[in-house]
């Protein structure tokens, strides 16, 4: 065993990506070893935790009076501290090496720009509580542009949209800084709210998270779609009481999403219009590129090239750009202590 893999196994250092909807957390020499949805099941009567991740995410809306499910991150912020602290001392311990587990890790953790400082502190505490030794805080664009391989150290601009569960960031990056950044809190989770709500208004009919999800996965969409899809969704009729199967189609709830879209939209062109000409004239040539779980969103990528006529890009692996930057940040110090956020 050479001395890169020696250290490999012992090192702790990790990467993380805590999301809205999902936390995915990068081991140093190992990979992505934890890629779960940010819920916690907890028992209410002595507040042990059931479950985390997946196993708590079936559990959504299916729980008996005694347990809970909590998403604890709120558009992309600590919503609930005390859970997010058991959520990550769970994932920072499913992510080590057996033998690393007396180790206290670094951890750089992707956050969105424009968060305060008290959501900051609340972050950092989080992870410190968890065991870490030091806490880097990156901004989640510049995490998600280094992941998907943006020359982000040279004097050229780079624009990024990076849709998340609770938050879309977009930037313009030069020279390892961020010349303009935007976060606005509408991204997939709303999208699911917008859905339920619809159904609810149109049908009389109740549906949970899961099954708003799922919708918008198979027939959602940001712009018409070349064929139209239908799909049969069942859930509780609010007059009658009783469970209920309806069938919508794709053009319903692209119109149900029309507004949440709209603001990812607009918040895109204001950061167009704010971009100092120079830069607009590389974004010209390089486009956009968009991450993120939200930008998975059918035809997406079709309506803002229309809207913006600019050249745009989706990134291989949209769902862990962000973890994936952040990552390279572990072996490059120099880089991280210059785009670290205090």
């Amino acid at each position: 065993m050479n001395l890169r893999s020696v250290f490999s196994l012992f090192s702790s250092d990790l990467a993380i990506d805590l999301g809205t909807a999902n936390t995915c957390v990068y081991a140093r020499g190992q990979g992505i070893v934890v890629n779960e949805p940010s819920i916690v099941a907890i028992n209410k009567d002595n507040g042990r935790i059931e479950a985390v991740g997946h196993e708590a995410k079936e559990m959504l809306g299916r729980t008996p009076g005694n347990i809970v499910a909590i998403k604890p991150m709120k558009d992309g912020v600590i919503a609930d501290f005390e859970v997010t602290e058991k959520m990550l001392t769970y994932f920072i311990k499913k992510a080590h090496n057996p033998r690393t587990v007396w180790v206290r890790p670094r951890i750089v953790i992707g956050v969105p720009s424009e968060i305060t400082q008290v959501e900051k502190r609340a972050v950092k505490d989080s992870a410190y509580r968890a065991k870490a030794s030091e806490v880097y805080l990156v901004e989640e664009a510049m995490a998600a542009a280094i992941g998907v391989g943006m020359p982000i150290t040279e004097p050229t601009g780079n624009m990024i949209v990076d849709i998340g569960g609770g938050t879309t960031d977009i930037a313009v990056i030069s020279l390892a800084g961020i010349v303009y950044s935007k976060a606005v809190r509408v991204a997939g989770n709303e999208m699911d709210e917008a859905i339920i709500q619809h159904i609810k208004k149109t049908y009389n009919l109740l549906i949970g998270e899961r099954t708003a999800e799922r919708i918008k996965v198979e027939i959602g969409s940001g712009y018409k779609l070349d064929a139209p899809i239908t799909m049969e969704i069942k859930g509780r009729h609010l007059v009658e009481g009783i469970p209920k199967t309806i069938t919508i189609t794709d053009e319903e709830i692209r119109g149900a999403l029309a507004e949440t879209v709209n603001v990812i939209v607009d918040a895109v062109r204001a950061a167009l219009e704010r971009t100092p000409p120079e830069l607009s004239a590389d974004i010209v040539d390089r486009g956009i590129v968009m991450t993120g779980g939200g930008a998975l969103l059918k035809n997406l990528d079709k309506r803002l090239r229309e809207e913006t006529g600019l050249p745009l890009s989706m990134a291989e692996d949209p769902l862990s750009s962000v973890v994936m930057g952040a990552s390279e940040m572990l072996g490059d110090f120099g880089l991280l202590r210059k785009i670290s956020i205090e």
